[in-house]
């Protein structure tokens, strides 16, 4: 007999995770990196429990400053990464910054 292949069917996302890859990608923006900081918001379909985890794993990350604002934000600060590659690293972000605001 042949085997039938089984679909699984795709893992939603907890809020925690949802949450994770938005604040990653507000991070890893071009001119985040550049700045080296950004700031994050909540969302009203963030869980407190997603939120407050969030803030928890960023306190503990070494290297990273949080500032909580008046407003509810949050900023994020870090260093500039040390090493010969951070110069060149400053470089490619500037010039992706620059493609991206020529539009």
């Amino acid at each position: 007999m042949a085997k039938q292949k089984t679909k699984q069917q795709p893992q939603e996302l907890s809020p925690f995770e949802k949450l994770g890859l938005r604040v990653s990608s507000m991070i890893n923006a071009p001119k985040a990196q550049l700045e080296r900081q950004v700031t994050i918001h909540r969302l009203d379909t963030d869980p407190d429990e997603a939120w407050e985890g969030m803030l928890e794993l960023l306190a503990e990350t070494d290297g990273l400053k949080m500032t909580r604002n008046t407003d509810g934000t949050i900023t994020l600060r870090w260093d500039r990464p040390e090493g010969d590659d951070a110069q060149m690293h400053d470089a490619e972000l500037e010039s992706v910054a620059e493609d991206e605001a020529a539009f």
